[in-house]
């Protein structure tokens, strides 16, 4: 499976002396680009490389945190309403639909932006998955249009959008400790690209905060792995 075969290549990377820095995945599609390190720090590496036939590149990062568990950590990023509290930058964050047989949700998010750009808004479908036999958590978004959410004049649509998020537990879902790989690309429409690098990159460690706040204050954050998902099943994406 082609989480399970990027999250080890990933890992082998990590192991890697400073300095060596090999793309995260040989084994290109055709007409890919190349992968470039561009950020190598003690807990995690990013890379980027251009999307064929745009100005735009695609981002990976792949880290490592020992201190919350895989399940606190995918449980914050699921939970829309814990992130209205501990996200500064949401204006609004809502399921506009719920498909009950596949495990998919739709969501409305709108964020501020960096004065004086105006805010974004996304419209995106996510749907996640926890492969045991491979002892991984996955969650995949991507843009779509949607009926109930017309484009407001308020802010700008961001219509390029695809995250994917691999977590592996170092030892089981609810002991401390996890690698993630993180593969993102959007187009948000601003002549500042180092925004966006900064942003992927504060956007992870705010999870990984809000995670350690629920962890310490015994807050309640809603436990996507013991609801019943239909994508439960052993198949990873």
């Amino acid at each position: 499976k082609r989480s399970a075969q990027e999250m080890k290549h990933m890992e082998n990377v990590s192991s890697l002396v400073p300095g060596q820095y090999p793309r995260p995945d040989p084994r290109l599609e055709l007409g890919e680009q190349p992968w470039e390190m561009i950020m190598d720090k003690k807990h995690f590496k990013l890379w980027r490389r251009p999307i064929e036939g745009t100005h735009l590149y695609q981002y990976r990062v792949f880290g490592s945190y020992t201190d919350v568990t895989p399940r606190q950590f995918f449980n914050v990023q699921l939970d829309t309403e814990y992130r209205k509290k501990w996200d500064s930058l949401v204006i609004k964050l809502d399921v506009i639909e719920r498909d009950v047989a596949t495990g998919s949700e739709v969501i409305h998010w709108v964020t501020h932006f960096p004065y004086p750009m105006y805010s974004r808004d996304y419209v995106y479908v996510r749907r996640y998955s926890v492969d045991k036999e491979n002892n991984l958590m996955v969650l995949v978004s991507r843009a779509v249009e949607h009926p109930s959410v017309p484009e407001d004049p308020d802010y700008v649509r961001v219509r390029t959008y695809e995250s994917q998020m691999v977590i592996r537990p170092h030892h089981t879902f609810d002991e401390n400790g996890f690698d993630y790989l993180l593969t993102y690309s959007d187009n948000p429409q601003t002549v500042f690209p180092r925004y966006c690098l900064s942003w992927m990159v504060s956007s992870v460690e705010k999870l990984h905060t809000a995670a350690l706040k629920a962890k310490k204050l015994e807050l309640e954050v809603r436990d996507y792995l013991s609801a019943k998902s239909p994508e439960q099943s052993g198949e990873g994406k």
